[in-house]
């Protein structure tokens, strides 16, 4: 069967839990690696995490990738953003020229970048493109509705947003990619994001709800009543992640989940980015509880939900830089990291290799 002839339910039911007993054969060879018990501390959380997806003892991230979600949406009639809304076309031709941060930052750790049209209101024009990055178009639709209004998006819109990142995630699982990076782009994007993870966090307004572009006082003031008004209208049920997709959320955040379901369909790491990413995230694990398991949260954001967001997910941020682009940037610096802990794991010397006594 191929990715795109599986229905959501199908792909829900195909996601199991890590199983334990690879967790605690990995706690054992790292227990006789040649060093103090467990001397470089998270490095080790993060390679036996790895084991237990990959259901190995060599685990592999050698193939790298990073799939950027782009849409825009109607919430930003509302004026929740400093930037126009232009911008998230014009960011998709900076991505795909090789001259934004995620472009760097996955250069520098060999990762390959995947550019998708989620729902953006314009067709970009890439004429002479010729970085390497890829594009795709899947356009649910140009752009959401103003959530302040109804709902962002048809439940069928939502639906199809998680299945379009399915297929795609899988896609370049089943092609040999070993870790997967969520990036996003999305004029606005930080307004559903901070709605979803008041919803399904339950955190309140004001703890959740940051500047997201760097909006002042007034505009931040507006933003919070925008998510107020938007919530209290559509009502979404927190316990039925479509629902909370289509009333308050956006095509590309519906996107990231469906890729972090196929890295829980998979078994294959997926790391979460920023805010919009951890929002993604929060859809997916309502949809499928085990798939947190695959997760690795690559960074804390600036944006302040994003720390009660990864606390409700039960996952520690690797860095914590006080960063706030998205794109996937985050995720991109510490792929280096996670790559350093499978390093570790693999190639350092036991004691009984290396000859040295170990801890009577």
């Amino acid at each position: 069967m191929t990715p795109s002839q599986r229905t959501l339910e199908e792909i829900i039911a195909g996601i199991e839990p890590v199983d334990p007993v690879w967790i605690e054969r990995a706690r054992e060879r790292t227990a006789s690696l040649v060093m103090p018990a467990r001397a470089l501390g998270r490095l080790h959380d993060i390679s036996e995490q790895l084991c237990g997806i990959q259901q190995s003892l060599q685990p592999s991230v050698s193939r790298k990738a990073f799939l950027v979600m782009a849409a825009d949406h109607g919430i930003v009639d509302e004026g929740v953003s400093a930037y126009p809304q232009d911008v998230t076309g014009e960011m998709i031709k900076t991505f795909m020229a090789g001259g934004a941060g995620i472009n760097v930052l996955a250069g520098q750790v060999n990762a390959e970048i995947h550019v998708v049209d989620m729902g953006i209101k314009s067709d970009p024009v890439l004429v002479g493109s010729d970085s390497g990055n890829r594009f795709l178009s899947r356009k649910v639709a140009r752009g959401t509705t103003n959530f302040v209004r109804g709902p962002a998006m048809t439940g069928e819109q939502a639906e199809k947003a998680v299945l379009t990142g399915y297929q795609l995630a899988a896609e370049l699982f089943e092609d040999g990619v070993e870790i997967l990076g969520t990036g996003d782009m999305g004029i606005g994007n930080t307004t559903p994001s901070a709605a979803i993870g008041a919803v399904i966090a339950g955190a309140g307004l004001e703890a959740m709800v940051g500047r997201g572009t760097g909006i002042d006082d007034p505009a931040l003031k507006r933003k919070r009543e925008v998510i107020r008004l938007g919530i209290e209208r559509n009502r979404p049920d927190a316990a039925d992640a479509l629902d909370v997709l289509a009333k308050v959320g956006g095509f590309e955040i519906g996107g990231i989940a469906g890729c972090i379901l196929a890295g829980a369909y998979h078994r294959r790491p997926v790391i979460i980015d920023g805010f919009i990413s951890t929002a993604g995230a929060l859809i997916a694990a309502v949809l499928a509880p085990a798939a947190v398991d695959t997760m690795l949260a690559g960074h804390c954001s600036e944006e302040p939900g994003h720390r009660l967001m990864l606390r409700h997910l039960g996952l520690k941020p690797i860095l914590d830089l006080g960063m706030r682009l998205g794109e996937g940037t985050g995720g991109a610096l510490a792929m280096g990291i996670i790559e350093a802990a499978v390093r570790i794991f693999r190639d350092m010397l036991t004691f009984e290799q290396a000859g040295v006594t170990g801890k009577k």
